[in-house]
């Protein structure tokens, strides 16, 4: 039984979100395991490791750019304190294992705990897998995918594929209940929109001309998720066309929805982005999905992520520049007219989800520490 863990990741929530599950996991295997987070002071960590009960260690790390700038002469200094950091950690605390989940902390700290032959497990979230987790693969001991199409990124022989770990009220909430809970027409479809926990400039515009579109139109209902920074910006320009949400029955307008569960629960069509863990939660609940990706996105990731959904037919990938309200409402009204194909989609989208994704991550780890 390993009696502490250090577990390494930072900057999105892409890479911790998995990472605390994967602590949580092995605190409810383990009760009495001590678990170090290590991330950075810029990091979506330093809110959501303490907010989730973890300990959280900071150390230096941060990323090159790919043109040569005097920025990268400050980068490199800054690498070389982390990595003496991380070293002078590892050494003080002596964990039994090392769990990297990606983001530029994990560098150091997976790398340097594999030269002290301390076991060393990664985790990638993405079908195209990030620079530090493709540098790392080839020093640690395990190496966990969320895709199988990331195999061929890694080292014959360390890949295992284990899916990304999503919350049991993602697999567990019926959409019954969830139309219920948050008050739609049990009769007609719904639709959900929505760009991440920030919201997404480019889908609120779309679906601005979207809501303008079908305000007396009701063959389908929608719930859209601005993001809280948008929230206010977006009721404005809604008012300015003459349109108050809270009077349209079949339309409804949030900030943000703290119990996403049962928004996905009871989505019949997602309009989303197409980040790991959105992807993640969607097929875990077997949602058909319309994916915008998110051009900006490190190494194009979000557009693997989409591809991988179209490929296998569980989705419809527009890309961000040809995004536009007229676009999505035909798409939207094609496929919801359509009850076969969104069966079939409904379907492939589930074949492809791994709700049990935090068991297979756990037996791995199990393995390795025995």
């Amino acid at each position: 039984m390993p009696k502490k863990v250090i577990i390494a990741g930072g900057g999105t929530g892409g890479h911790i979100y998995p990472a605390i599950a994967i602590a949580q996991k092995l605190k409810m295997e383990f009760p009495d395991i001590k678990i170090l987070f290590v991330g950075t002071d810029r990091g979506l960590e330093k809110d959501l490791v303490p907010k989730a009960g973890f300990e959280l260690k900071k150390i230096r790390a941060r990323g090159f750019k790919r043109a040569l700038s005097l920025e990268n002469f400050i980068t490199l200094k800054e690498v070389v304190l982390g990595g003496m950091e991380s070293l002078a950690l590892l050494k003080r605390e002596k964990p039994d294992l090392v769990v990297g989940t990606g983001g530029y902390v994990a560098g150091p700290v997976v790398f340097f705990a594999s030269l002290l032959r301390i076991p060393t497990f990664i985790h990638e979230q993405n079908v195209k897998p990030g620079v530090t987790n493709q540098i790392l693969s080839r020093f640690v001991d395990k190496v966990a995918v969320s895709f199988p199409d990331s195999a061929k990124y890694f080292p014959k022989g360390k890949v295992v594929v284990t899916g990304n770990p999503v919350r049991h009220e993602i697999v567990m909430t019926e959409k019954l209940e969830a139309m219920e809970k948050l008050g739609f027409d049990l009769k007609k479809p719904l639709v959900l929109s929505f760009g991440g926990s920030q919201g997404a400039l480019k889908i609120n515009e779309a679906v601005l001309e979207l809501i303008d579109l079908i305000k007396e139109d009701e063959t389908f209902q929608l719930l859209h998720i601005t993001g809280q920074k948008n929230y206010d910006d977006f009721i404005s320009k809604l008012e300015v066309k003459g349109i108050n949400p809270s009077r349209l029955g079949h339309i409804k307008v949030r900030p943000y929805v703290y119990e996403m569960h049962y928004a996905i629960a009871a989505a019949d069509l997602v309009v989303s982005r197409a980040g790991a863990i959105t992807i993640a939660e969607l097929t875990a609940a077997g949602k058909p999905a319309i994916l915008v990706p998110l051009p900006t996105a490190a190494g194009q990731h979000q557009d693997y992520n989409a591809g991988f959904m179209e490929k296998n037919g569980a989705a419809i990938v527009i890309k961000n520049w040809e995004l536009n309200g007229q676009k999505l409402y035909e798409m939207i009204c094609r496929l919801i007219s359509d009850e076969n194909r969104l069966a079939e989609m409904s379907a492939a989208s589930r074949k492809l989800g791994k709700p049990d994704a935090i068991d297979r991550i756990w037996r791995e780890i199990r393995a390795l520490v025995d």
